[in-house]
């Protein structure tokens, strides 16, 4: 365990700080961390298998907010990592996140939080919050995604009319796939195949990873980029690709579909319009079966819930849940 006070991290001031593992099972143990005092918050961050920053504090007051950010199983500070070793991959699906979740809410003594979910942050927000509803106060999503299949053809397929080059490129390294956007899924799957050889895997990552930032414009040279680490683009896209070929073990159009478990639940959702990775479609179908709630359009094409633009709306909806 590691103590700090008065520990500025970006623009948040983290009076007090705390960081633990928690061992969940299966050979997992769980990295967390929390800072902050007053309403509890979890963070869940994108990817899948992205991990935590540090900056995701500056999406609260700590002075108003308890705060827990944690490592989703296999990636970030978690045991056993994906870019070490396969066996990260093993009890690692939606399910499983789920109830870690539930444990680490058991364990820290939350009776329910306030949900932020970015990206596939959102898709999680969404499938947990529908499994054990009681224990939502609130949510705030952003660059949201619901990982249906139509929205991985898109960000592994169809987008890809925008962006030929980097697509031709992307489809390269698994050339016995199809380049139709209708074999995405058959795509992610062989990806994954490379991922899991130790002669190509490295390589594999490195050409997911390319596309990933890519469409964004930016490339996995770039110093400032944490896809500048061999080690974060493999253990990233190992679990990214385990997730999605696997359709994130839920069926089609599920999260739309339940969305009268959590009818009661404020939330806030914020998205860009012009958003290359997720299509505004999946929020906007959201908000429309959704009565507690609203959706707040930028103009731009930012997705990362860091990006300034979007901290800052993140910011205005986690204050306006606590005036």
């Amino acid at each position: 365990m590691e103590q700090e006070t008065a520990c500025r991290l970006g623009c948040a001031v983290l009076h007090w700080r705390v960081r633990l593992m928690l061992d969940v099972g299966d050979g997992h143990q769980l990295w967390f961390e929390q800072a902050g005092e007053g309403i509890d918050a979890l963070v869940l961050h994108g990817g899948p298998g992205s991990g935590c920053k540090p900056g995701h504090y500056d999406l609260f007051d700590l002075s108003r907010y308890r705060v827990t950010l944690f490592d989703q199983r296999g990636c970030g500070q978690s045991t056993p990592a994906a870019a070490e070793t396969l066996e990260a991959l093993e009890a690692n699906t939606t399910s499983h996140l789920i109830s870690d979740i539930e444990a680490l809410r058991v364990h820290l003594g939350v009776d329910a939080w306030v949900l932020f979910g970015g990206s596939w942050g959102s898709t999680l927000a969404l499938a947990y919050a529908q499994a054990c509803p009681t224990r939502v106060r609130a949510m705030v999503l952003a660059g949201v995604a619901t990982t249906a299949e139509r929205d991985l053809q898109w960000l592994y397929g169809h987008i890809g009319n925008m962006f030929p080059e980097a697509y031709a490129a992307f489809c390269a390294a698994v050339p016995n796939v199809s380049t139709d956007p209708a074999a995405t899924i058959d795509r992610i799957r062989a990806y994954h195949d490379l991922l899991c050889d130790p002669v190509y895997a490295q390589t594999a990552a490195d050409a997911w990873c390319q596309w990933e930032t890519g469409i964004f414009g930016g490339d996995i040279h770039a110093l400032a980029s944490r896809y500048s680490d061999s080690t974060f683009r493999l253990g990233f896209a190992r679990i990214v690709t385990h997730y999605f070929a696997n359709r994130a073990w839920l069926e089609d159009d599920q999260l739309l579909r339940n969305l009268p478990a959590i009818a009661h639940i404020p939330c806030t959702m914020i998205h860009s319009r012009f958003d290359p990775s997720c299509p505004l479609r999946a929020p906007w179908e959201l908000a429309q079966a959704w009565p507690n709630a609203a959706l707040q359009v930028l103009d731009g094409t930012t997705h990362s819930a860091l990006d300034d633009e979007m901290c800052e709306a993140i910011r205005s909806a986690t204050d306006a849940l606590v005036i």
